[in-house]
């Protein structure tokens, strides 16, 4: 790639010729302050007016964030011009801004209180009305505030480049423009997927996931007994939040910390992935053998699946019918796990960690409940929710020893099960048993390459059984699309496609850490390039650490299935395990 040569605060440098002002700085040590713009330009408007540097030989001020470098340019960051106008343009935009910092539940991840602290920008300097504010807590998964909004837009690209949505939008002009839904409605009346990659990109308060912790202390406070069981993506970031590097692996810590928050029981969802893949793989195979509907398409992603209702309810039937992990386990917590301890299980209250927003609003459904309305999971925690619970605690997180899950009835779990959490894990963990099935023997090599890696689509061909067959991954609804286009035109050549709602998966979920540069100063400059690899490759490296690695050797798994369901897809095992789905009719035939 061509290089230009340039001048940044008097000094030379030579960079990359397709950058910005922004992007260049910071790859040559400066971090011109910033809020519209969004990782290479995903969100680069122009509008925030924060990142303001003088050019020389330019007619005033330029917006680095969409201001390409050039040949011989010269940029002064902190010229007295540059300086006073970022200063001005943060103030304007905290004159129209809530300032409830305190209580805001951003305070410490804030874009906006960053580059107020570092332009210098002072304290009412600008007074008068506000835009009229809408409060949305209305969906059990995101709180929309709009007083906390700054119009940056992020929000609307991330929902267009990662599902190829529109659900967001500028609404209204001039000092009445807001950011919402069409007609400015509630997210809980619009097509959102309630995935929550909005809230990770938003740089305030204005979209956050909807808080369930108060619901936790009161079912402790009641005398419930209060199991806790975590995905697996969660060990791969809940360090992030006690400034541990991108990726680091913290499952014994994890499980140390939820022991001291007073929780009965510590468990894996992973126990549940492997419970999963038994019963996917046998209905898989059961399509397979029977003339079923193919391709058949995982279930474990609740965005993905409210992305199929409203968008898709036409190919219902090629979604497995398995419950997602998580509501497994919760069904078995409330049935086998009961009967075992001797617990009514009323008196059951389980809590799951997820990397996800969209959980909180599949707990709700009312498919997911038992014969006595009683729902599989109570309470749903996002990453990061989990890591205020833990400092609320005063525990000093990376002081903890490692210990290990809760090991009865449901503590063993493979390292098929610990991939659930990136894209293409859940397919190779079905592989890897539909291998065993097919073959009467284990996949020697282990590992299922051609799933693996974040492109938007992957696809292979394998032969199992002496028959060929042809697999595909999809992340992000705007590559889900591609799929699903080709199944409604009957073009589909696929038997089994796994999709995953958030682009690179569970890792990537909208419940997970904030990733910003500014909040990493000891990350590389490519950390929001970087950290969902590194999240992926702590996941995988626990499932070669792991002894176990089929979900079909799991002991206890076997146990369950001998002492409580029988078999898989057997009769108790569809009363508990699996679900149905149901079109959302006008966004479908909005669609149209």
């Amino acid at each position: 790639m061509s290089k230009v040569n340039i001048k940044i605060e008097g000094r030379d440098y030579q960079v990359e010729e397709n950058l910005t002002i922004l992007e260049a700085a910071r790859q040559c040590g400066y971090e011109i302050p910033s809020l519209c713009t969004y990782n290479h330009g995903e969100c680069s408007q122009g509008s925030c007016r924060v990142c303001l540097v003088e050019v020389k030989g330019a007619r005033g001020l330029v917006a680095s964030c969409v201001y390409p470098v050039n040949e011989g340019m010269e940029v002064i960051i902190s010229s007295p011009k540059a300086v006073a106008a970022r200063r001005v343009s943060v103030e304007l935009l905290l004159s129209n801004h809530s300032q409830d910092c305190q209580q805001c539940s951003k305070n410490g991840n804030c874009e906006l209180l960053h580059v107020a602290k570092i332009t210098g920008a002072r304290e009412g300097m600008f007074r008068g009305a506000k835009t009229p504010t809408v409060y949305d807590d209305v969906t059990p998964s995101i709180v929309r505030d709009t007083s906390k909004c700054i119009l940056c837009g992020r929000c609307i690209e991330r929902c267009k480049n990662a599902h190829g949505n529109g659900v967001l939008g500028f609404i209204n002009r001039g000092f009445n423009t807001t950011i919402g839904p069409a007609g400015n409605v509630s997210l809980a009346e619009s097509p959102c997927l309630l995935c929550g990659q909005c809230v990770a990109v938003c740089p305030t308060g204005a979209l956050m996931p909807k808080s369930e912790i108060d619901k936790i202390d009161f079912a402790m406070a009641s005398g419930k007994h209060v199991v806790v069981q975590t995905a697996p993506a969660v060990r791969a970031a809940l360090g992030e939040e006690f400034g541990m590097p991108v990726g680091t692996p913290v499952t014994g810590k994890m499980v140390a910390a939820l022991k001291r928050l007073g929780f009965a029981k510590v468990y894996d969802t992973n126990f549940a992935a492997d419970l999963t893949i038994m019963e996917e793989a046998t209905e898989l195979l059961h399509r397979v053998k029977t003339g079923g509907v193919l391709p058949m398409i995982t279930s474990c992603s609740p965005g993905w699946i409210n992305y199929a209702e409203t968008y898709y309810g036409d190919l219902l039937d090629h979604i497995s019918s398995c419950k997602s992990p998580h509501e497994m386990q919760g069904a078995i917590l409330k049935s086998y796990y009961a009967q075992q301890k001797g617990i009514d299980p009323k008196d059951i209250f389980v809590v799951s960690i997820m990397p996800c927003t969209a959980k909180k609003f599949e707990k709700e459904r009312p498919q997911l409940r038992n014969k006595d309305g009683l729902k599989d999971v109570d309470a749903v925690l996002t990453v990061r929710e989990l890591g205020d619970m833990i400092k609320r605690a005063g525990i000093l997180f990376t002081r903890l020893p490692d210990e290990e899950f809760d090991a009865d009835l449901m503590g063993d779990y493979s390292g098929a099960g610990v991939i659930f959490g990136v894209t293409g894990g859940v397919m190779e963990a079905a592989l890897r048993t539909a291998y065993f099935v097919l073959e009467g023997k284990e996949h020697e090599a282990i590992k299922f390459e051609a799933v693996r890696g974040f492109e938007g689509i992957k696809e292979a061909s394998l032969t199992l059984g002496g028959m060929t067959v042809n697999i595909a991954v999809a992340s992000g609804m705007k590559n889900a699309k591609v799929l699903l286009d080709d199944i409604r035109a009957g073009k589909s050549k696929y038997h089994f496609i796994e999709i995953m709602c958030c682009p690179g998966g569970c890792i990537n979920g909208g419940g997970m850490p904030i990733v910003r540069n500014v909040f990493l100063p000891d990350e590389g400059v490519d950390i929001v390039d970087t950290y969902r690899q590194k999240r992926a490759d702590a996941l995988y490296s626990e499932d070669e650490r792991n002894a176990l690695r089929q979900s079909h050797n799991n002991a206890q798994v076997k146990e369950l299935y001998e002492k409580f369901l029988g078999e898989p897809c057997g009769h108790l095992s569809h009363e508990l395990l699996h679900t149905t789905y149901e079109a959302r009719a006008p966004f479908r035939i909005a669609e149209k």
